[in-house]
């Protein structure tokens, strides 16, 4: 596929949720087979890398155990290595012994919705592996991200913040040309709180880090559409799309096929490098 990260352009994080409870597909992928034949589907759909996660972070979720996460992701993990062509293996994660374990089995990125502030232990895990991580926006936890979040500037805020964990993640041992930064679209936000973000990620990009977009399905799509939650694909391509033109290059999405389409045609037309001449002319 042409969006293979890095070099391309943009890369598609496809979701792989192993979990009872996620909001848009708790429990179709909680059997590891089932797992791994979807993260194969997506990896062959265009995923550059396959996010895999045993511990739902929708609003209000509770706490998973260390050995259940465990359970659930390494035979996932393990499956896609062995049978995936090459994709790069996220784990989804804010617990350090199962980032250690993951990352053993083959994964080689961790996306710690806490950005590092859940365990003390994970900066030096992910240092001591030589890993990328991506450090996420979060206001309070899953159960209470939610009650009436506030910012005095929302953008400002969040810049303030991600500026403060990449100093806290370099002085650790993090590699910083291995550090992504997440807004996080939804953790802690309103409608408008998402929409800002979505307007102003371009003073984001002044921090020198790559973008991960994450607003599959969620709920303030909805909001805007009134639209259930499988039935927010074009909204999510669209928001998908105005982060890439406003620079995002990582894209954490379910729906991994249409939305990189749609990123393939923008990419091709803002960056005008599209040189091939068309072998049909059917319009």
């Amino acid at each position: 596929m042409s969006s293979r990260w890095p070099g391309s352009g943009f890369a598609i994080m496809g979701v792989v949720n192993v979990t009872p409870d996620s909001f848009s597909d708790g429990g179709r992928y909680l059997d590891a087979t089932a797992a791994v034949e979807h993260g194969l589907q997506l990896e062959a759909e265009g995923a550059a890398i396959l996010d895999v996660g045993g511990e739902s972070t929708r609003p209000g979720a509770a706490p998973v155990p260390q050995d259940e996460e465990l359970r659930r992701v390494i035979p996932v993990i393990e499956g896609l290595i062995e049978r995936g062509r090459g994709v790069r293996i996220s784990i989804d994660t804010s617990k350090s012994g199962v980032a250690a374990r993951a990352l053993a089995a083959g994964a080689t990125m961790v996306n710690d919705v806490t950005a590092l502030r859940g365990d003390p232990a994970m900066a030096g895990v992910i240092a001591a592996a030589g890993a990328r991580c991506c450090l996420m926006h979060m206001l309070g936890d899953p159960r209470t991200m939610q009650r009436d979040p506030h910012y005095d500037d929302v953008v400002g805020d969040i810049k303030a913040f991600l500026e403060e964990r990449l100093a806290f993640a370099t002085r650790a041992g993090v590699a910083p040309g291995g550090i992504l930064l997440d807004p996080g679209i939804g953790f802690g936000k309103t409608v408008a709180h998402n929409l800002e973000l979505l307007r102003r990620l371009d003073e984001l990009l002044e921090l020198g880090h790559p973008l991960v977009i994450g607003t599959s399905r969620k709920s303030f799509l909805g909001r805007l559409t009134g639209r259930e939650v499988d039935d927010r694909v074009a909204a999510t391509i669209a928001t998908n799309v105005l982060a890439y033109v406003r620079g995002a290059r990582v894209f954490r999405v379910h729906d991994v096929a249409p939305v990189h389409d749609a990123l393939t045609v923008t990419a091709a037309t803002v960056t005008a490098r599209w040189t091939t001449t068309p072998t049909s002319t059917t319009r």
